[in-house]
């Protein structure tokens, strides 16, 4: 199935005028060209009538467990009389749902003062949002990417985000015995293909020895030199407070191990993996995994303390998945509707073949003086 879209004539137009193109600059087209990339454009990404799962449709326990950790977060910053949420990349709305329900119904003092903030790239989703959460629609506000980044807007409280950051566009690399050579995107005889070249930028070489990896020759990587701007982003915005940062990934030794021989870049439609990322443009999602080392060692240069890191299911489990779990035993449902939960819920913390090790949890901090969260906890303990 390699049916063309209006994106193939774009970026070839762009190809026949400036020359071939870093594969960054092909991803950010094919995802994020106004109205026609994959998350510009209308239509349902996430779900059964999208192209995949993530732990957010799972269940609503996944949202309330967050929304436990982002209370005591309050806690720790002095249970500040104002506290502000801000998601980037919030699809539908419903993980934001799901937190601010449960700090409505548990947390009332800190549900008190809080106003939500969803940055959001594409405009038609808003619709969807105000729909979704439209109980606590007074406390809700929309900035662009442009204007979160603009220096305009500050705030103090949490920042998070969930698969955000393996959809930034990436550079493609591969280690030849001539040295590090780019892969770049051409367009001949009316088809996309790959040509190697000198890299683009010295920041990819520079990169690699920033995170002490050496690719042996044959090896291909992603780079992402747009995790570390977005974060610089994020932390002029942050007074005091949080980001919480929930994706695929691995710390830079384990994402770029020989073993991964063709890096990690993936596509995904109607739920389906594809590994070819020339068809279907701006109609099938592409990622890539993300390097956890980056984002913390950029952080720590910004000025942000690591306070957690670690696998979903021991994130979960320390922060009060066993909690839900409870109050799931506990509700008036049907002792089938109790078992069929507790299959669902095992999705999110299940290692091998579920969610649980296949995700992150990264957890910085600013301006807290010596934080202590939930997930800090011993599991069991």
């Amino acid at each position: 199935m390699t049916e063309k879209t209006p994106l193939n004539d774009i970026i070839a137009a762009r190809i026949a005028e400036h020359g071939r193109i870093t594969f960054a600059d092909f991803m950010a087209a094919c995802l994020y060209e106004p109205g026609l990339g994959y998350y510009t454009s209308a239509g349902r990404k996430v779900g059964a009538e999208g192209d995949f799962y993530t732990s957010i449709t799972v269940h609503a326990a996944f949202g309330r467990v967050i929304a436990r950790e982002i209370a005591q977060m309050w806690r720790s910053m002095g249970s500040p009389a104002d506290f502000t949420l801000v998601e980037c990349g919030a699809a539908n709305g419903r993980l934001a749902c799901d937190i601010m329900d449960y700090c409505a119904e548990r947390e009332a003092e800190l549900y008190a003062g809080l106003r939500l903030v969803l940055v959001e790239r594409e405009p038609s989703l808003e619709s969807a949002q105000r729909e979704m959460l439209a109980a606590h629609i007074d406390r809700l506000a929309w900035l662009s990417p442009d204007e979160f980044a603009s220096g305009r807007f500050s705030f103090s409280g949490c920042l998070y985000s969930n698969e955000l950051i393996d959809a930034l566009p990436v550079h493609r690399v591969a280690m030849t015995p001539e040295g590090l050579r780019e892969l770049y995107v051409n367009f001949k005889n009316g088809e996309f293909a790959e040509e190697v070249g000198e890299p683009s930028t010295p920041e990819l070489e520079a990169h690699l020895k920033r995170i002490a990896v050496e690719l042996y020759p044959g090896q291909q990587a992603e780079i992402n030199l747009n995790a570390p701007d977005w974060l610089s982003a994020a932390v002029k915005t942050l007074t005091q407070g949080y980001i919480l940062t929930i994706d695929y990934g691995y710390p830079a030794a384990e994402l770029y191990t020989p073993r991964r021989k063709m890096g990690t870049l993936l596509c995904y439609y109607r739920h389906q993996v594809e590994d070819n990322p020339y068809i279907r443009l701006g109609l099938q999602d592409i990622t890539a995994h993300v390097d956890f080392t980056t984002l913390m060692r950029c952080g720590e240069e910004l000025g942000l303390q690591n306070v957690w890191f670690g696998e979903q299911y021991r994130f979960l489990l320390s922060a009060g998945i066993i909690e839900e779990i409870e109050e799931i035993e506990r509700s008036a449902a049907s002792e089938e509707e109790k078992l069929r939960l507790r299959l669902t819920l095992k999705k999110l913390i299940m290692p091998e073949g579920g969610m649980g090790d296949t995700f992150r949890v990264l957890i910085q901090s600013r301006g807290v003086a010596a934080p202590r969260l939930l997930c800090q906890r011993r599991i069991g303990g």
